[in-house]
């Protein structure tokens, strides 16, 4: 049986598990639609956290980066790992203790003010337009290659799918489809990691294998390896880093930070019955997650060798295009690897320099490694299954943050307070729509890789929500007025700077152009210093936030009886 029918058989048995379950857990209620009824239970919570949390940028496009970049791909770990950390033990509880199960929810009631609440809204719907757009741009590359489609193509039956399952069953849909997407990703992760762990290392464990000698027995590590190839063919080497240590900081604290701002993680904190709950599917979750990140980096390493032999032969000095493997023609299909004949020797060659003559899109790397290792036809049709379920399960959560921006925020909170929990449903359903096809067309025309438009998504939620929620929790004294300006001031700095090297001027977009040497992917953290600086100026000058608020604060962070606290 080939790949693509496998593919077919394997995907759609997915499908029709997520949409099942979709339909027996849809949503009956503005409360089942928002939060799932409250009702989760915590490890299940935790599995769906995590399937929410690894995205396309996780599954598909982190292990890329690494196996292009090296060293310097590394801040993506250290910063998303980080930051969920920083969320579960600094944020989570308090923001459950709060009772809002929207950020926009949160600032709104601790700042007193419908003008809060209103930006906190702009913001959180421009922070997950960003992302989502490299989800749908996650899903494109998948079914663009294992259906034989271009990319805009497989961007639009991605979004069809979306739609369904995030309309029809909500937060308590999404929350149970989750659990078996986490099943579905952590599954097709590991499966072909391990194999080829083996066959280059014979470890079983990726982890070991990452630092061990080759299987081939001439006793060199595979690291040293991959050293040796980087240099030889022009390519910095792949255990040192090219970015400045600013940078490396700047990038690393904003997804970070950024993390702990992301609306569509912090919901998932009220889906538990409990605040002590909340505190127990944080764990679980991080143990979830941290299997997939301590794979990502031996992935990277074995594919990135793997690759390169492939298409320069053992020897390095080309392989002939009437010979190249199938891997290399099915994805040429697509668009996302070209080959360029320089010297018309009719051979391939990949290097870092002027030789160069393959262009490989660095988001393919995981979806193309088991083809790459010649694995079974049955493991390359679910990796493509582990990549739809990392993209579709952060698509559906973003998508409902923005729905629940706008019915219950935006409309039911400020302007149409009187507006019926049906008619609430509706426009949320509504907003969704309108989301997915807004969100699809930044995933036909990304303004960079996957992960990297998830980098610029988590700046954002940096530079604006971050320093909103701390202050509210940790600052009795921040009023509104110190908030809005904070807000507007962090996320304006950010986007334009963002907006200005990816896309007014990208030829500029170079180390030598950047302000303090700072790239656009750490922005973020500029923007979040700009924000905490303006709202304690504004606050300075205008007074702090009235008795009552502050005596609110109090009782978030001290809770009278933490029995009666954690039944709440």
């Amino acid at each position: 049986m080939d790949v693509q029918i496998l593919t077919f058989i394997i995907v759609g048995a997915s499908f029709l598990l997520y949409i099942g379950i979709a339909i027996w857990a849809r949503a009956g209620s503005t409360n089942e639609f928002y939060v799932a009824g409250g009702g989760v239970h915590p490890i299940a919570n935790g599995m769906a956290t995590a399937a929410d949390w690894m995205s396309a940028a996780s599954f598909i496009s982190m292990a890329g980066l690494i196996s292009f970049m090296g060293y310097d791909g590394a801040v993506y770990l250290l910063g998303w790992t980080g930051g969920y950390v920083l969320l579960a033990l600094c944020l989570a509880p308090y923001l459950r203790k709060f009772g809002k199960f929207t950020v926009p929810d949160f600032i709104g009631d601790r700042y007193y003010s419908q003008t809060a609440r209103t930006v906190a809204v702009l913001c959180a719907i421009f922070v997950c337009f960003t992302y989502v757009a490299g989800q749908m741009r996650g899903v494109g590359v998948v079914f663009s290659r294992f259906l034989e489609v271009d990319i805009v193509s497989g961007v639009v039956i991605g979004m069809a799918i979306v739609f369904f399952y995030t309309v029809l069953g909500g937060m308590k849909g999404i929350t149970y489809t989750q659990v078996a997407q986490y099943c579905v990703l952590i599954f097709a992760y590991l499966v072909p990691t391990i194999f080829i762990s083996i066959i280059v290392t014979g470890h079983f464990l990726p982890q070991t294998g990452f630092g061990a000698t080759l299987a081939d027995g001439s006793g060199v590590y595979m690291l040293d390896k991959l050293d040796g190839l980087s240099l030889e063919l022009g390519f910095n080497e792949y255990t040192s880093g090219t970015k400045s240590m600013i940078d490396v900081f700047c990038i690393t604290a904003a997804l970070m930070v950024g993390t702990a701002g992301l609306p569509h993680v912090i919901v998932r904190f009220f889906t538990v019955p409990k605040v002590r709950d909340a505190r127990y599917s944080a764990g679980w979750a991080l143990a979830f997650i941290a299997i997939l990140y301590t794979t990502a980096p031996s992935l990277a390493s074995f594919g990135r060798v793997n690759m390169i032999e492939t298409i320069n032969g053992t020897d390095q000095m080309g392989t002939n295009y009437s010979d190249a493997p199938s891997w290399i023609t099915n994805w040429e299909k697509t668009g996302l690897i070209t080959w360029d004949d320089k010297n018309n020797d009719g051979k391939m060659f990949y290097s870092g320099d002027e030789r160069n003559e393959m262009n490989v899109d660095r988001d393919i790397m995981v979806m193309a490694n088991p083809e790459i290792a010649n694995l079974p036809a049955w493991v390359i049709a679910l990796v493509a299954a582990g990549g739809v379920a990392a993209a579709l399960s952060t698509s559906a959560g973003l998508l409902l943050v923005i729905s629940t921006s706008v019915s219950h925020d935006l409309l039911k909170r400020n302007l149409m307070p009187n507006i019926t929990d049906r008619k609430e449903l509706f426009y949320a359903r509504l907003a969704a729509g309108v989301a997915i096809c807004i969100a699809g067309y930044f995933g036909i025309n990304p303004p960079g890789f996957v992960a990297q438009v998830v980098a610029f998504a988590f700046g954002l939620a940096a530079s604006s929500f971050f320093p909103a929620i701390i202050m509210g929790i940790f600052m009795k004294r921040m009023n509104d007025k110190g908030a809005i300006a904070g807000m507007l001031a962090g996320i304006t700095f950010t986007t334009v700077y963002i907006i200005y090297f990816k896309f007014v001027n990208p030829a500029a977009n170079i180390p030598e152009n950047w302000l303090f040497d700072i790239s656009p992917e750490g922005i973020g953290t500029i923007g979040m210093l700009v924000n905490f600086a303006v709202a304690l100026v504004v606050m300075k000058f205008t007074g702090e936030s009235p008795e009552e608020i502050q005596q609110l604060v109090e009782d978030i962070r001290y809770p009278k009886g933490a029995g009666e606290a954690s039944a709440h």
